[in-house]
């Protein structure tokens, strides 16, 4: 079998998603170097970290954490890019369960009942075929052994590209973008907001104060990369 996957990956070599180099038959979706390499931010250890800071004043949060420091041309936006925009989604599934594994570990984060992804709106995931949110959600799940919903928090209007618009017209941008549905669903739950990347913040304060107007819910924060300014 090995010699049949040797030759086949003289034709279709599989590389690295963070670093484009070759990866050898132990590696998987990120090469060894690229794990090690990983600017891990380690928010989950500390309450008063700068994710939490980011929604002072915005959102009452249990507590909140960012898994990686996400920089311009780094190496984590190649990852995340590939991840979201060449359907690479192994990618997010192998960072997810390794930020779930970090968090499990965080007293901060022993009472988390439900996950919720921040959603897309229906013509963004037809066009992109997966939100990249739920993909990186139901990987923590696995590890966390907590249940995911994602009947509750529904995006109402596609919005336009965040990515370079300021803090102000990011928010007036994702402003009455939300709604929830079923909300019995989560009364009185404590549930782990998640996203890819967080910037402004913009997204998920919308998100997470719609989520605090159910009875009783208490809302904790997580995502994969953290934009530090």
């Amino acid at each position: 079998m090995s010699l049949i996957d040797d030759f086949i990956g003289l034709f279709f070599p599989v590389i690295c998603e963070g670093c484009g180099n070759l990866l050898y038959k132990n590696e998987d979706t990120l090469c060894t170097q690229c794990l090690i390499s990983l600017p891990k931010t380690n928010f989950h250890n500390d309450t008063d970290n700068p994710v939490m800071e980011t929604f002072w004043g915005r959102v009452k949060l249990e507590s909140a954490s960012s898994y990686l420091y996400y920089t311009k041309a780094g190496r984590v936006q190649q990852m995340i890019h590939n991840f979201k925009y060449h359907k690479k989604t192994d990618v997010g599934k192998v960072l997810g369960r390794m930020f779930a594994s970090d968090l499990i570990t965080s007293p901060f984060f022993q009472n988390i009942q439900l996950l919720i992804p921040v959603p897309l709106h229906w013509t963004k995931l037809k066009t992109r075929g997966f939100n990249q949110s739920e993909v990186i959600v139901r990987a923590m799940a696995e590890v966390m052994k907590v249940k995911v919903e994602t009947d509750v928090l529904f995006r109402r209007f596609a919005t336009d590209t965040q990515t370079k618009k300021s803090r102000i017209k990011r928010v007036e941008n994702v402003s009455g973008k939300f709604e929830i549905k079923n909300p019995e669903k989560i009364i009185g739950r404590h549930v782990l907001l998640v996203d890819d990347i967080i910037t402004t913040g913009s997204t998920i304060e919308s998100c997470a104060n719609l989520l605090l107007e159910i009875e009783g819910v208490k809302v904790s924060l997580a995502s994969l990369g953290f934009a530090s300014k």
